[in-house]
């Protein structure tokens, strides 16, 4: 506890929360959750994209990332684009003030060191930067906690990751991949660890187990407004198209096998490919989840047989509660998080969904039910693991006087 003569430990929270990303939102769950139970002097607020509903869902105060609302719409419009520009000075200063405030900033998971969606040099890789460049100007401690990484094209972009990368007092990545990418973009990860992603520190909820075997259960499918990455902008509305038609075949195929089939999101933006899913199928049978967090999305997951997702998060919901998964893959980071849980040959491409092949996969899947729940319960006790040594090594990061005091308590 804090004494009446210390002052609190000023921690920021940082990245595009609350902005209908759960999984964004889910990891910062996890993080305010290790704070709460290990550091409950901290004085905990926000700078993120959606304040309002980080303050309303989680109690801390929060102030809006960027000074010009219109940030994330085109600007087509001579005003338009000089606010935007504008915007862009006012943040750096905005930044370094909020920044300078703090003892600590943490950035809670994300892919904040990725672009396999397409993403802007000048939209949040500049506002990572700016993070990072006021915690060394200002000695605000400044880490990215299980952060996914990837190789990036662009340059400007690649550059902004980078240094933002090098600047940070302390980088941990959800997956190897990650880390090898930052070593490839030239930063030093000798001293970076490995751990899994946040959202395996959320709790798991419990569903009442059922008596009696009945008729097989619903499938999960987790759909996505996916058009490829940061490098298929010429080929954005192709790569959807596809997705679109060979996600809708497979649950149609499922519908003709009798099986109810539950659509789930991980974004607001995924609603559109729902509301196509549903126009296109038209069966009683198809009917769409409304989740408002990742604890929701957990629940849906835990009361399917078998769940078919394309968002990461959707992902991990569904390895986490222990039901068998099939990824419709759009990244390495798909593939590695499936490996990691011992599910790599149930991986298909979302770029080429082909229904016919991915049905094969799922009925193969479904006959390994049961082998499949007894692995996904043996990799989630390491993940819980190797989770709880990750914020042991937080503390030690970026509490040092927490950290010291709790060894002379633990010393004999």
């Amino acid at each position: 506890m804090t004494s009446a003569d210390e002052t609190p430990v000023r921690v920021g929270v940082f990245g595009l929360l609350g902005s209908g990303n759960l999984g964004n939102d889910g990891s910062l769950e996890a993080v305010l959750g290790y704070l709460r139970a290990e550091h409950p002097e901290a004085v905990v607020d926000a700078l993120c994209g959606g304040p309002e509903v980080v303050a309303t869902r989680y109690g801390i105060p929060a102030t809006r990332l960027h000074w010009y609302r219109g940030e994330y719409r085109t600007a087509s419009r001579a005003g338009a684009i000089a606010a935007k520009g504008l915007g862009k000075l006012v943040d750096a200063v905005r930044t370094a003030a909020w920044v300078r405030r703090h003892d600590v900033v943490i950035v809670p998971g994300m892919g904040v060191l990725e672009a396999t969606l397409p993403l802007r040099p000048w939209g949040f890789p500049y506002s990572l930067f700016l993070l990072c460049a006021s915690g060394r100007l200002f000695g605000t401690r400044v880490a990215l906690v299980s952060v996914g990484a990837a190789a990036i094209g662009n340059r400007p972009t690649r550059t902004l990751v980078r240094r933002s990368a090098r600047l940070a007092t302390y980088r941990s990545y959800r997956d190897a991949l990650s880390r090898d990418a930052m070593r490839a973009m030239g930063v030093d990860t000798a001293s970076d660890e490995v751990y899994p992603d946040l959202a395996f520190a959320l709790p798991t909820p419990t569903l009442p187990a059922s008596e009696t075997p009945g008729p097989p259960g619903p499938v999960c499918v987790g759909v996505m407004a996916f058009h490829g990455g940061n490098d298929d902008r010429a080929r954005a509305e192709e790569i959807h198209r596809r997705y679109l038609d060979g996600t809708t075949r497979f649950v149609r195929a499922l519908v003709e096998d009798g099986r109810q089939v539950r659509l789930l999101t991980g974004d607001a933006c995924d609603a559109p490919v729902v509301a196509a899913i549903l126009d296109a199928v038209d069966s009683p049978l198809v009917t769409a989840a409304e989740a408002s967090s990742l604890a929701d999305l957990m629940k849906e997951t835990a009361a399917a047989d078998t769940v078919v997702a394309t968002r990461y998060h959707n992902l991990i919901c569904a390895l986490k509660v222990g039901t068998p998964t099939l990824a419709l893959s759009y990244a390495a980071k798909s593939d590695a998080l499936m490996a990691r849980m011992g599910l790599d040959a149930y991986c298909h491409p979302a770029r080429e969904v082909d229904a016919d092949r991915l049905l094969e996969q799922f009925r193969t899947m479904e006959k390994r039910s049961a082998e499949l729940r007894r692995i996904l319960a043996e990799r989630n006790l390491v993940a819980v693991r190797q989770l709880e040594h990750q914020f042991a090594a937080l503390t030690s990061a970026l509490f040092p006087a927490a950290d010291h005091a709790h060894a002379l308590r633990e010393a004999p």
